[in-house]
């Protein structure tokens, strides 16, 4: 029965010194201030953003200084500015036990620059207007004429099937928006015009100008066409 008593009081000093412990560290780790942040950026080949000012992003919403408690930041706060940002679609943002902030940056993905007049953006993957960077430059193709007109509706959707395919990706440099909506194209390596039309048939004018390509290289006589017409979806006119 004593050995029970004994038994018993050495088990309840123990958990009364584990909950001790618990509720010291977590107090203690409560009050721990954070360090400087580690930024990573999943799309760093197109550096619009830099880590500056990600971590200007990250200062000024601590007020100043990274000397700040760790039971004060609230993370969600962080992601909701850095996201305001323009040329940033998303973040995410953890706190590690020892203090260490970390930033996960997803940039906005241009898929064409538009030339409106005296003023000049990006077209991002989503349709949403991006701000040129200065600290880098798009290899995307550059769109002339009224982008915003009545005839523009499937414009995002022209751009997107270039951008996910290597062939049009490559190849397709620029275009120009008529008053009608109907698009010409120009190709990085040859000078004729490519005569799109509207925005409708989109997969099949893009399949017969590959299908004429193709073939053109082949015979050698794609130097000597001036315009190639894709408006006429069941055959490709070209004119020299």
């Amino acid at each position: 029965m004593r050995n029970n008593l004994i038994l018993n009081i050495q088990l309840i000093a123990i958990l009364a010194l584990v909950v001790f412990l618990y509720s010291f560290t977590s107090k203690r780790n409560e009050h721990r201030k954070i360090s400087k942040p580690t930024i990573e950026f999943l799309n760093s080949e197109s550096p619009f953003v830099t880590h500056e000012m990600v971590n200007n992003l990250l200062i000024d919403n601590f007020g100043g200084t990274f000397s700040i408690q760790k039971d004060r930041v609230n993370l969600k706060n962080i992601e909701q500015t850095i996201n305001k940002h323009d040329l940033i679609e998303k973040s995410e943002v953890f706190l590690s036990v020892d203090g260490k902030l970390k930033a996960v940056i997803k940039q906005k993905t241009p898929i064409a620059r538009v030339f409106n007049g005296n003023t000049s953006f990006y077209i991002d993957y989503k349709g949403g207007k991006m701000p040129l960077s200065s600290n880098f430059t798009a290899r995307v193709p550059l769109v002339y004429g009224d982008f915003n007109n009545r005839y523009s509706k499937n414009f995002v959707e022209l751009l997107q099937e270039i951008y996910n395919d290597d062939f049009l990706k490559k190849n397709i440099i620029g275009m120009k928006i008529s008053s009608d909506g109907s698009i010409v194209m120009k190709n990085r390596d040859y000078n004729y015009d490519i005569v799109f039309g509207r925005t409708i048939y989109m997969e099949r004018k893009f399949n017969n100008y590959k299908a004429f390509f193709q073939k053109a290289v082949q015979d050698t006589l794609i130097n000597s066409y001036k315009k190639i017409n894709l408006k006429f979806t069941k055959q490709v006119v070209c004119t020299k």
